[in-house]
């Protein structure tokens, strides 16, 4: 068959193989608990895609990520312990001595507005930091900073607000999603056909957005910022877009990751969560989308067995793992896989040797009388 035939097939062929995995063989073979460790490993993924586009695409370093999860994440706890509350004031208020349901939380009673907030709050939020930083050209080493020093902020507010975020316990002891028990096996197996499809369309349309025009424009905004700047294109405009873009991917990773794991905290939003999701994506390949979802299931993975054999030192084995796969392959696991593919026709292209000169042209020939 044609190897540019195969190259284009094998895309889609992957994707294929994947979805099958991940839509039957999975719920077939796994039991009910490790079935929700995957869809969890997937929310992290979903999460994961987007900090692929804007660092691995587009040279964002974001070290923030959990301020959106958990914007999306908070959206979703509070529609979820409204409904539980049927009208009264979610236990941790009670427990906390307010009174009064605070004016923050009265619209997230509607699951149309919860919905909405889970994406559109993060997205807003990104886009008006994007349009106060990039206008300004801060990059680099800076803007990771900056979403670092916004995730330790974000997490001190929450801690600070007992009465209204449930403090340093977050939102927790939901029962209820859209009228079923959220406890139930056939509740939890739905939810993970819901997460694993939506991480497949995320993936498709990131795939989508990053080999159209937008994509080609956003990898050489990484290259050469100052380059495409004096083209005559707005990198700020382009940079703030894909901000946008990995922050409601973020939100809506956090709103699918309160019912599966049934607890949204600031423990899991602050920096170490979110550099732990920007490593996971080195580790996959962060140059590759399919690499950032791959690095953030094997380090899930990784984190769960680990700590399941090795409770006093597992910590200790993933950082191994993290040095271990940047020692070997530091363009990450997919990196590696496409240095093998990729082997034996470099080993024969030198055993071939360098290409002979072809016949001279009309106009070597008239250069090299030129010259003589």
């Amino acid at each position: 068959m044609n190897p540019a035939l195969l190259a284009r097939l094998r895309g889609p062929g992957v994707f294929a193989a994947v979805a099958v995995l991940a839509l039957v063989v999975a719920p077939l073979l796994l039991e009910p608990f490790r079935l929700n460790l995957l869809a969890k490993y997937l929310c992290f993924a979903i999460v994961a895609l987007g900090i692929g586009l804007a660092w691995g695409q587009g040279g964002m370093l974001v070290l923030g990520q959990g301020v959106f999860f958990g914007l999306g994440g908070y959206a979703m706890g509070m529609h979820l312990k409204l409904v539980d509350a049927r009208g009264d004031l979610p236990d941790f208020m009670v427990w906390s001595g307010v009174e009064q349901l605070p004016a923050l939380w009265k619209p997230f009673a509607n699951p149309v507005f919860a919905l909405f907030m889970v994406v559109a709050g993060p997205m807003l939020i990104a886009a008006v930091l994007g349009l106060l930083v990039f206008r300004q050209r801060v990059r680099g080493a800076y803007f990771a900073i900056l979403t670092q020093a916004l995730a330790a902020a974000f997490v001190i507010l929450l801690v600070g607000q007992q009465g209204l975020t449930g403090g340093t316990n977050g939102l927790t002891n939901f029962f209820e999603l859209f009228g079923r028990d959220l406890a139930a096996d056939s509740t939890q197996r739905g939810l993970y056909f819901v997460v694993a499809i939506v991480t497949g369309l995320l993936y498709l349309g990131a795939r989508q957005l990053v080999n159209s025009r937008f994509g080609r424009l956003l990898v050489a905004v990484r290259d050469g910022e100052d380059r495409v700047r004096f083209l005559g294109y707005d990198p700020a405009r382009v940079k703030t877009v894909t901000f946008v873009i990995s922050a409601g991917m973020a939100g809506l990773a956090g709103a699918l990751f309160v019912p599966v794991v049934g607890i949204i905290s600031p423990a899991l939003l602050g920096v170490v969560p979110s550099l732990e999701l920007v490593v996971a994506v080195a580790v996959g390949g962060r140059f590759a989308l399919a690499g950032a979802i791959l690095g953030a299931v094997v380090m899930g993975y990784a984190k769960t067995s680990f700590s399941e054999q090795f409770a006093d030192g597992w910590l200790y084995l993933q950082g191994a793992l993290f040095i271990l796969v940047m020692t070997l392959a530091p363009r990450g696991i997919l990196g590696l896989v496409s240095a093998a593919r990729d082997a034996p026709a470099r080993r024969a292209a030198r055993r071939a040797g360098p290409p002979e000169p072809g016949p001279a042209g009309p106009g070597t020939i008239r250069a090299m009388e030129e010259v003589t």
